[in-house]
C-alpha cells in the first residue's frame, strides 16, 4: 500500500513540473511576442530608405505588426 501512495505522489509531482515547466514556456513566448511587436512599433517609425540600410522589409513589419498592430 506504501509503495501505491508514493508512486501517486510520484506522478502527481512530475505532472507538477510539466505544468510549471510548460506555463514558464507559454509566458516567455508571450514576452519575446511582446518584444517583437515593441520594436516593430519602433522600425515603422522610420523611412523606408533607413529601413532597407537596416535590411527590413516594411510590408514584412506590418505583417508582424506593431506596437499597436493586431498579432
Amino acid at each position: 500500500m506504501a509503495i501505491a501512495t508514493t508512486t501517486g505522489i510520484g506522478v502527481s509531482r512530475a505532472n507538477g513540473k510539466g505544468l510549471i515547466h510548460k506555463a514558464f514556456n507559454r509566458m516567455i513566448t508571450a514576452r519575446e511576442r511582446q518584444a517583437r511587436r515593441y520594436v516593430n512599433g519602433y522600425l515603422l517609425s522610420l523611412d523606408d530608405a533607413t529601413l532597407a540600410s537596416y535590411g527590413y522589409d516594411r510590408r514584412e513589419l506590418e505583417r508582424e505588426g506593431g506596437i499597436n498592430g493586431i498579432f
